[in-house]
This record gives structure tokens, C-alpha cells and sequence, in this order.
């Protein structure tokens, strides 16, 4: 009995062999390629928006803004104010308006990155990748 034991521990200490394969990626989605660079748009997008409140909340409770306000004021004149530009409202509204814009460029470009992917693939064959299992 303890030769059956014996060889089942012999047995459970080898490893198997690893088996690799090797596969051609020679076809990328349109649609999935589409919808996976905009939900990566919409992702930047959220960090852009956050970033540009937390960096304009810093900004204004260490009082960079009015220190920047007094010496344009003393540059350019009594007339000038830079607090009214900088706004929370106005700098949101341009974040927003940045991001919608990022968010549209960045959807495009996943799908044109796609298609000259696919045409690619009929010159180059594809992407050669390796898989193992551990």
C-alpha cells in the first residue's frame, strides 16, 4: 500500500508540462473597438472633470488666485479682474466643454485606429501573440 502512496506523491510533485500556443490576431471589431474607446473617453473624462475641481479647489484655498489678481492689477491696470475669469462656474463649464471634446477625438480615433488595424492585417499578416498556462 505504500508503494501506491508512494507513487502518487512522485506524481503529485512533477509538474506538467507548461503547453503554449501561439495565435495571429488579424481582426479587430469596428463596433467593439467604437464602444471600448468611448467608454475609455468617458473614464478620462470623469478624471478630467474631478482633476480640474480638486486642482481648482487647492488653487483657491491657498490663495494663488488673488496673489496672481494683485500683481496683474498692478501690471495692467485697476481695470483687470482675474477672479471673475477664474470662476468656478467658468473654469467646470470649461472642463466640460474640453471633455466633450476629448471624449469625441478619442472615440474616433479607437475606430480609426480599427480600421487601419483591419487593413493592415491583409499586408502584415497580423499580430503574432503567445499564450501559456501555468
Amino acid at each position: 500500500m505504500s508503494n501506491v502512496a508512494d507513487k502518487l506523491a512522485r506524481k503529485s510533485t512533477r509538474k506538467p508540462p507548461a503547453k503554449q500556443v501561439r495565435l495571429r490576431l488579424v481582426y479587430i471589431d469596428f463596433w467593439s473597438a467604437v464602444k471600448l474607446s468611448f467608454l475609455v473617453a468617458v473614464c478620462l473624462a470623469v478624471v478630467n472633470l474631478v482633476a480640474t475641481f480638486l486642482l481648482f479647489t487647492v488653487l483657491n484655498s491657498t490663495e494663488i488666485f488673488d496673489q496672481v489678481n494683485s500683481i496683474v492689477r498692478d501690471v495692467a491696470g485697476a481695470g483687470t479682474d482675474l477672479t471673475a475669469i477664474f470662476s468656478l462656474g467658468n473654469v467646470m463649464g470649461f472642463a466640460v466643454v474640453g471633455s466633450l471634446i476629448n471624449l469625441v477625438v478619442t472615440t474616433v480615433l479607437g475606430a480609426v485606429v480599427a480600421v487601419l488595424y483591419n487593413l493592415s492585417v491583409k499586408i502584415t499578416g497580423g499580430l503574432l501573440v503567445g499564450f501559456t498556462n501555468n
